[in-house]
């Protein structure tokens, strides 16, 4: 695998420490069972890239078996008719003959052309369809992220406009910095299952498939683009705590010479 391809093995490894990352710093959390699914999901990816990017060797043997047959069934009948003594008997044909002859053998020229072209692309749809069933469970998982991180709102932390919890309010328990980290791993895993839908189609050039992979790559997007508006919220008072503990700090004493 060259170095402008995505290696599946090292994605799988990223997910594997970012699991750990998270087990280690929210171990009673949701998030990790999740991260969990993300690592299962990759450890999929695997098999399954390596079965799109092999020939389905049997189906292939059956479809160009039916596609012989059809030839042979087409072309045999036609060929003994022409070549038959019987129709040798039959003399010259007319202008109105050859016209009807010519567009009944046009009409299943077309007929038979696009049997055939079915039967072709039988393997692309076969692994479409494996292809699809993996990218759409990574489009549900996207959404569970997106769940999990939802009522993870920044402003009750920093109590800014005097928020007020109700009785239905979910509980929040993270500090500033924990809220921080626990988006970041949200946005890490959204990035990394973007990744993985792309090495879903990155061997198997297909446009529905790329389509579907391109659709979860805007949908990861723009989940994390939402989560970062959050932490760049925490990143503005964090500075600003900074900036103030700075001017607060006593001044240093000036340091004598030794001379």
């Amino acid at each position: 695998m060259t170095s402008t391809t995505l290696e599946p093995k090292r994605i799988v490894s990223t997910i594997e420490l970012l699991n750990q990352r998270i087990e280690e710093r929210f171990p009673k959390a949701g998030l990790n069972e999740v991260c969990s699914n993300v690592l299962t999901l990759a450890k999929n990816m695997e098999s399954r890239t390596v079965w799109i990017g092999r020939p389905v060797v049997w189906l292939r043997v059956v479809t160009w078996l039916v596609v012989a047959a059809i030839i042979a069934l087409t072309v045999g009948p036609f060929t003994w008719a022409v070549l038959s003594p019987s129709a040798e008997s039959m003399g010259p044909l007319g202008l109105s003959e050859l016209i009807q002859l010519m567009e009944a053998g046009i009409n299943d020229v077309l007929l038979i052309g696009a049997a055939i072209f079915f039967l072709l692309t039988t393997e692309t749809r076969y692994k479409r369809k494996r292809a699809l069933e993996a990218l759409h469970e990574i489009r549900s998982l996207a959404h569970v992220i997106d769940m999990h991180q939802l009522t993870k709102d920044p402003h009750r932390i920093l109590n800014i406009a005097r928020y007020r919890n109700t009785s239905l309010s979910p509980k929040m328990e993270m500090s500033r910095f924990e809220l921080h980290r626990y988006l970041d791993y949200c946005s890490e895993m959204l990035a990394l299952l973007g990744k993985i839908a792309a090495v879903y189609v990155q061997e198997f050039d297909d446009g529905v498939a790329l389509a579907s992979a391109a659709e979860i790559e805007t949908l990861t997007t723009g989940l994390s683009s939402k989560i970062w508006q959050k932490i760049g919220i925490l990143s503005i008072v964090e500075n600003q705590v900074d900036d103030a503990a700075m001017l607060d700090a006593p001044a240093e004493s000036p340091v004598a010479d030794d001379d």
